[in-house]
C-alpha cells in the first residue's frame, strides 16, 4: 500500500487517477478547493480522505500532509507507511494540476505558485517524490522536431498565452527543486477512450503521438510510482 496525496483531483484526469490509485489498493488524500466536486462513491470511500484546501495557504496543505489515519486501519498510524504521530504519512504526491484548456487562465503563474507552497510544506514532512502533469509547453533536451506538437504548442502560446506561461513556470518550479524526486508526465491532447496502451519517450521520437487517454496518464503515473524510471525526466505519454 502506498499513501498517496493527489492533487487537482475533481476534475476528470484527477478522478482517473484516484480511481487507479484505488484499484491498487493505495491509501488516497484528495487535497481539493471544492470538495464537493467528487462524486458520492469516492467521497465515502475507505480508502479515500478528503482534505479542503487551497494551494494558496501553506497551513491548509499542512492538514493535507497530516491527514488523520482512517478508523477503518487502526494500525496504520504505527506500522507500514504509517507514522507514529497518528496521522499519514504520505509517501508521493501525485497532480493533474493544470491551466485550463479552454477559457481564460488568470495571470501570475498561481498553479506554479502553489506548487512551491506544497514544496515546502513536502519538505517539512520528508515527502520527495512527485508526479505531476505537465504538457509539451515544458521543454526537454531530448526533444526533437514534431509539427504536430510544434502547431500544438504554438496555439497554446498564440491564443492562451497566460496557460502557456504557467505551465512553462511549473517546469521551472521543479527543475529547481533538485532534492526531490521529480517526474513530470508531459502529455499530449486527452482523450475519453479508455482501450489501448501508453509509449513513455520523447517529441519526435517517432513513438509518441499526439493523443492520450486519461486512463492511461493515471496507469502510467502509478506504474511510474512503482517502477521510479523516469525521475528527474520529462517524458511526454501518449497512446501507442
Amino acid at each position: 500500500m502506498v499513501n498517496v496525496l493527489v492533487l487537482g483531483g475533481t476534475g476528470p484526469t484527477g478522478l482517473a487517477l484516484i480511481e487507479e490509485a484505488i484499484s491498487r489498493n493505495h491509501l488516497v488524500v484528495v487535497f481539493a478547493r471544492s470538495p464537493q466536486k467528487l462524486p458520492e462513491t469516492l467521497i465515502h470511500n475507505p480508502s479515500v480522505i478528503v482534505v479542503k484546501g487551497s494551494l494558496e495557504e501553506e497551513s491548509e496543505i499542512r492538514r493535507a500532509f497530516e491527514a488523520q489515519v482512517p478508523s477503518e486501519i487502526p494500525n496504520l498510524g504505527s506500522t507500514g507507511n504509517g507514522s507514529t504521530s497518528g496521522y499519514l504519512k504520505i509517501d508521493v504526491v501525485v497532480s493533474a494540476l493544470g491551466p485550463p484548456v479552454l477559457g481564460i487562465h488568470p495571470s501570475g503563474h498561481p498553479i506554479a505558485k502553489g506548487y512551491e507552497n506544497v514544496i515546502r510544506v513536502a519538505r517539512e514532512h520528508g515527502v520527495k517524490r512527485f508526479l505531476i502533469l505537465g504538457t509539451a509547453s515544458i521543454t526537454d533536451e531530448n526533444d526533437q522536431f514534431d509539427a504536430r506538437f510544434k502547431a500544438l504548442v504554438f496555439a497554446v502560446k498564440y491564443f492562451a498565452p497566460h496557460a502557456y506561461e504557467e505551465m512553462v513556470e511549473i517546469g521551472n518550479v521543479f527543475n529547481k527543486a533538485d532534492e526531490l524526486d521529480w517526474t513530470i508526465a508531459r502529455i499530449p491532447v486527452l482523450v475519453d477512450r479508455k482501450d489501448g496502451n501508453y509509449a513513455a519517450g520523447y517529441i519526435g521520437d517517432g513513438i509518441t503521438a499526439p493523443l492520450l487517454s486519461r486512463p492511461l496518464f493515471a496507469k502510467f503515473v502509478f506504474d511510474e510510482v512503482d517502477a521510479a524510471v523516469w525521475v528527474h525526466k520529462r517524458p511526454l505519454v501518449s497512446l501507442v
